[in-house]
């Protein structure tokens, strides 16, 4: 009898393998396109020299003359790539090198004995040190976490320098575009009269004029507000003409109302349901996606309410998260498969950025979830750059989705099955595997372990590698219930699998 293998998009992973029969169960480096499994495109480096320090984020941006700049915030450096070539921009004055690792959380215990007031945060680090950027016309404005923000000019000579009369202490900064002009805005910061740092304290330039934070001086339309609740703003993102804020605990809809003495607005939306880490929040068209302190998986749309993700895979990932390294978590778009990812720590590997899981966001695989065993630090979408950009724990730097290897070296890939019965009254022996494999780089191997019950101890075949075009690949295992696993490992590697047909016998009905 010929049994065709003909599974929904999305791993399932999190129930055990007999319950998510029918499944797809586990899985790294391959996605789900059209229904169907296919491994992820390959990374070639963008440039030979490494960065200097820990990445944790990265921005491409463009100046007038249509020219491609990336910024680079390093846990020391911030350099930017321009015209094939690296520059270190880093502040001459005013910048301090921050930790490459997380050492705890905002709560009670944080930073030195005695440090800061009775219930606030101690205004030593305890976070890895990552950056917010944003574009200022064809300028750079760069804020590492917890110091001032930073201007560069565009001029690959100079150093970016503390733009005038910000804020000392910034956790967050964005620019919001407004009909007519922008504002900067620095969300955790210190207050204007006291200069006393507050974690749920927003303040925004005027106008067009990122100098000017004074909220009395002639003409000014700078302003400042503070967020209701507890907790401390994470950080911020535009969505479409409205700002969405997060705290530790819960989400502000920032919307824009144009009076004299608030022109912003921010209404809480949301409860439990803050951010992991800065770096963590994304939004794709005018939907938001990110990853909460609790390890929930959440998206939200203007107009609607917070909403959690289901996620069959998410188990591991909450149960390996590692401690204290929640502001690694960096969530990016994929535009081109229409995936969100996120790339995090798993303390089975150590304490940096090692692995992700991505969800499919429309068309036949929207909601299905895959995963993958990649160590990225920062990782952001293209456009303006033709390809997604990620970026290692030694500072080599990525284009992703090009080739098919990891630049030019092998990378590894697997998918396989839960556990199912091929037939549910009889005990199969399994001879022969066709293979419907379309684009396939480099052989696939074909692993078939097999039981005559759930707690049985399975039987393991291996089928010879196969060659792209190999009408079939032998194989004899028997066995009532069937787990199948497609590998690779090559340079380079690939494949997109329709649906492979086993070649089975009856051996016996027990």
């Amino acid at each position: 009898m010929r049994i065709p293998l003909d599974l929904p998009p999305g791993l399932n992973g999190d129930d055990t393998s007999f319950a998510e029969a029918g499944h797809w169960a586990d899985g790294s480096n391959v996605r789900f396109r059209l229904g169907r499994a296919q491994v992820i495109g390959g990374w070639e480096a963008l440039m030979a020299s490494p960065l200097t320090g820990v990445c944790r984020t990265a921005f491409p941006w463009t100046d007038n003359a249509a020219v491609l700049t990336i910024g680079f915030g390093t846990h020391s450096k911030l350099q930017i790539w321009q015209g094939g070539a690296l520059f270190d921009i880093t502040p001459a004055a005013g910048f301090t090198a921050g930790a490459v690792d997380g050492a705890g959380s905002a709560g009670f215990g944080t930073g030195a004995y005695g440090v800061g007031g009775f219930g606030q945060p101690s205004a030593t680090d305890y976070f890895p040190l990552t950056w917010s950027f944003a574009a200022w016309g064809q300028n750079l404005l760069a804020s590492p976490r917890n110091q001032t923000i930073f201007a560069w000019t565009n001029a690959a000579a100079s150093k970016a320098v503390a733009l005038a009369n910000a804020p000392a202490n910034v956790t967050h900064m964005l620019v919001a575009p407004l009909n007519g002009g922008y504002q900067v805005f620095a969300l955790g910061c210190n207050e204007e009269v006291s200069g006393v740092f507050n974690p749920l304290c927003i303040r925004h330039s005027s106008i067009r004029d990122n100098t000017q934070w004074s909220t009395t001086a002639t003409g000014s339309t700078a302003r400042e507000y503070v967020l209701t609740g507890g907790g401390r703003i994470v950080a911020a993102r535009m969505s479409g003409p409205y700002m969405l804020v997060w705290t530790s605990d819960a989400l502000f809809l920032g919307t824009f109302v144009g009076s004299l003495n608030q022109p912003w607005r921010f209404d809480r939306v949301g409860r439990n349901c803050g951010l992991i880490g800065p770096n963590a929040a994304v939004v794709v068209g005018q939907t938001a996606f990110w990853v909460s302190p609790d390890r929930q998986f959440y998206s939200y749309g203007v107009g609607g309410q917070p909403q959690a993700i289901p996620c069959p895979i998410r188990q591991a990932f909450a149960d390996h998260l590692a401690a204290s390294q929640g502001d690694k978590v960096v969530a990016s778009s994929n535009g081109e498969y229409s995936e969100v990812r996120f790339d995090y720590p798993d303390g089975r590997d150590g304490f940096e950025n090692s692995r992700y899981l991505a969800l499919a966001l429309s068309g036949t695989d929207a909601g299905a979830w895959h995963r993958g065993v990649i160590g990225r630090t920062a990782f952001v979408d293209a456009g303006p750059s033709l390809y997604p950009i990620g970026v290692t724990y030694d500072g080599r730097v990525y284009h992703h989705e090009k080739g098919h290897s990891a630049d030019g070296q092998a990378f590894s890939w697997f998918i396989e099955t839960a556990d199912s019965y091929l037939d549910p009254d009889a005990c199969l022996l399994v001879r022969e595997i066709w293979p419907d494999f379309k684009d396939q780089q480099g052989p696939v191997t074909v692993t078939v372990a097999a039981r005559r019950h759930p707690q049985d101890t399975a039987q393991i075949a291996v089928a010879p590698p196969m060659a792209a075009g190999d009408a079939k690949a032998d194989i004899l295992i028997s066995g009532r219930l069937f787990k199948v696993t497609f590998s690779g490992a090559s340079a380079p590697t690939g494949c997109r699998i329709g649906q492979p047909v086993f070649d089975a016998t009856l051996a016996g009905r027990r």
